[in-house]
């Protein structure tokens, strides 16, 4: 597994042993950069996002979508995990490709995080499939200041995971890459 696209394009990333850990792969991460990229529905005053946003990879695994934003232009990503494995991992792969600065790595409990410093301006957000985590979490990020209204959030699920669209949410797109489906949301 690779960063897809960016300054640190072709870089591997450090792959889990523990197979309860799954990485987006690398097509459905290049599909959701070119989405964001290039779809006008996601631009800001900087451009294309992620470019100088402040991320947000929440269920951060491995972090491949927090570390593809930083490739591709993010000010800062702050990736969230609980799992002693995912946060090991994600450590390591901040330091292979040297975003140490550019990142902040926490423990937390991705269906509900806790306060926030500041908001974001993009979520990325790959629950365990098929556990109707998602819409917990919007709820859990909009009560603890994580999101303003014009947070963009991408949810990666199962490709036939039910998702009941939190309210206020308004869904811009929504595509399937193999066993992946991406899910791109706005608030309403």
């Amino acid at each position: 597994m690779r960063i897809v696209g960016g300054e640190f394009r072709g870089k591997k990333l450090i792959l889990p042993d523990d197979t309860r850990i799954r990485p987006t792969s690398d097509r459905t991460r290049e599909a959701l950069f070119n989405i964001l990229g290039h779809d006008s529905h996601f631009r800001t005053p900087q451009g294309a996002l992620p470019l100088g946003a402040r991320v947000l990879d929440i269920f951060a695994g491995t972090g491949a979508l927090g570390l593809e934003a930083l490739s591709r232009g993010a000010a800062h990503v702050t990736f969230i995990d609980n799992h002693p494995d995912s946060l090991k991992l994600i450590r390591e792969n901040v330091s292979a490709i040297g975003a140490a600065r550019q990142a902040d790595v926490l423990s937390r409990n991705g269906s509900n995080p806790g306060r926030a410093g500041a908001t974001y301006d993009l979520i990325l957000m790959d629950p365990p499939y098929n556990e109707g985590l998602a819409p917990q979490c919007i709820s859990a990020l909009k009560a603890g200041g994580w999101m303003s209204s014009s947070t963009v959030i991408v949810i990666e699920l199962a490709a036939k995971e039910t998702f009941d669209l939190p309210p206020d949410m308004v869904t811009i797109k929504e595509r399937k890459y193999g066993a992946a489906r991406l899910i791109f949301l706005k608030s309403a």
